[in-house]
């Protein structure tokens, strides 16, 4: 590993320092002087000093050349190496304060920058963890990494879950496969006192969904007695954690096969008999359900990331619209919607303002109950809005 003397340095432009000196990690590739650091001098993965424009030194931090993302700091310490003991330290942090707020071992370990560990993402599910590495610069250290978190830890078993859409962007491959041990094709978990298993080599992500955690906490002031409609199940999360909370039925609806028969099992896990599953496109069974008249006390719509891309914002916009109209339209008068959002371009102000036009293109008028985001374990980093991307509202129907 080359020592701080030996990098290179990449410059920035005259007062494109202000960013990074307000915490942010992020460099783009046209806040870089090329003339003192052209970007074809760098290969990807490759870590250097950050300077200013008049050399003051800002950071350690790896970089991707052909990334509009060009560099990310990884310590404000010109010094700092990304060595074992970096690793622990950050694996160590990250993990305190997981254990201070949960009793059970199921959670996000590490999110990436909010963290300190730019580009990558730890899940626990007891003793299994899965890694996802997303940017060169951690790829390259990928086994340092791993073995900092086998020191700290002392899992069981850990997979690279290298089969994110953000590998893309880095022009890095996507590869499942084991890191230490033998991983389970299913991992065990539970959540808000709700037993789940989830496909841990083929499931969405690392297989489960942490980040709603504390929005379905919520659902237990909302959902005893009352027969809910969970749109987008997955594997069953809102739902069942629903009927843990003492829903009378629950009716769940997921377009994927492997999907509809998790959340049958994972329904008998935890003993729940009134579960029915629909496995059919979320808008074609709710457009069925009204045509049969159905009426439900509490739904719930958690769709997939409807704008992936800022370009995407005004089509994807009118798709949730489109889907929490429908929801509306299938509530009971008093009942309860529970909208949600992963899309990190809608803003919770633009959100809520969706639901508003979702109300009256549904002639109904709403209630704002309750607003949340992700749980503590996928916490905010203060100078990056990106890392704030959950949106979770409750509304009542009058």
């Amino acid at each position: 590993m080359k020592t701080s003397t030996d990098l290179q340095t990449l410059y920035l432009k005259k007062r494109e320092e202000q960013r990074l000196k307000s915490q942010h990690v992020w460099i783009y590739s046209n806040e870089v002087d090329v003339a003192k650091s052209p970007l074809r001098n760098f290969t990807a993965g490759e870590q250097v000093l950050i300077a200013s424009f008049t050399g003051e030194l800002l950071g350690k931090a790896y970089v991707n050349p052909q990334s509009l993302i060009c560099a990310r700091l990884f310590s404000r310490d010109p010094s700092a190496e990304l060595d074992c003991e970096f690793f622990k330290t950050k694996i160590q942090q990250a993990l305190v304060l997981r254990e201070r707020l949960f009793a059970e071992p199921y959670y996000r370990l590490v999110f990436g920058e909010s963290d300190g560990l730019p580009g990558v993402v730890i899940d626990r599910f007891g003793p299994h963890f899965a890694i996802q590495i997303n940017t060169q610069g951690m790829e390259n250290v990928k086994e340092i990494l791993l073995a900092a978190l086998v020191e700290v830890c002392a899992p069981q078993s850990v997979l690279w879950k290298n089969d994110s859409g953000s590998r893309d962007f880095e022009k890095l491959p996507k590869i499942v496969e084991a890191a230490f041990g033998e991983p389970p094709k299913e991992v065990e978990l539970i959540e808000n006192g709700v037993k789940f298993k989830a496909p841990f080599w083929e499931g969405q992500k690392t297989g489960w969904f942490y980040d709603h955690r504390m929005n379905r906490l919520r659902l237990k002031d909302y959902v005893k007695g009352q027969y809910v409609l969970d749109v987008f199940s997955y594997l069953g999360g809102w739902g069942l954690e629903a009927m843990g909370f003492g829903a009378k039925s629950l009716t769940a609806i997921d377009s994927s096969a492997k999907a509809c028969e998790y959340i049958q099992s994972n329904a008998k896990l935890n003993n729940f008999e009134k579960v029915e599953v629909i496995c059919n496109d979320a808008f074609e069974a709710l457009k069925a359900l009204m045509q049969q008249g159905q009426k439900f006390d509490v739904v719930i719509v958690d769709p997939p990331a409807f704008i992936k891309r800022q370009k995407d914002l005004k089509e994807g916009s009118m798709a949730y619209q489109r889907i929490n109209e429908m929801a509306i339209k299938l509530l009971n008068p008093n009942g309860i919607l529970v909208s949600a959002s992963c899309s990190m371009h809608l803003h919770d102000e633009d959100f809520v303002s969706m639901l508003h036009k979702a109300a009256v293109k549904s002639y109904t008028e709403l209630q704002l109950l309750e607003l949340g985001h992700q749980g503590p374990d996928h916490p905010i980093h203060l100078a990056i809005p990106e890392t704030r991307y959950i949106k979770s509202a409750i509304l009542r129907k009058i």
